[in-house]
């Protein structure tokens, strides 16, 4: 895994996990899903110019699960799907987020 240089030494390092240009694309734009909230595969695929299936194959490649927020994307009708932890994992982290933990 690498780690990009901190410009303040004493915040945590950011990490970079390793995938495509892609792949960082679709994990940076889960990440500004803001916490406790989703967006659906279609509508993060309408943003990069891609489709719903290229976001779902990149979400499911996420080597950091909970650091980049895979769980906050769900299928169109607001399904939660598609989370290696399991549905009750990814509901159950949406419910802390949502609560402020």
């Amino acid at each position: 895994m690498l780690v990009k240089r901190r410009a303040d030494p004493g915040a945590p390092p950011p990490l970079e996990p390793p995938g495509t240009p892609f792949q960082k694309r679709v994990w940076d734009e889960l990440a500004r899903i803001p916490r406790g909230r989703t967006d659906t595969y279609g509508a993060i695929a309408g943003r990069l110019g891609s489709s719903a299936r290229a976001v779902g194959g990149a979400v499911g490649r996420n080597p950091l699960s909970v650091l980049v927020p895979c769980h906050r994307a769900v299928g169109r009708d607001g399904a939660l799907t598609g989370y290696a932890g399991g549905v009750e994992r990814k509901r159950a982290l949406l419910e802390l987020e949502a609560h402020g933990a």
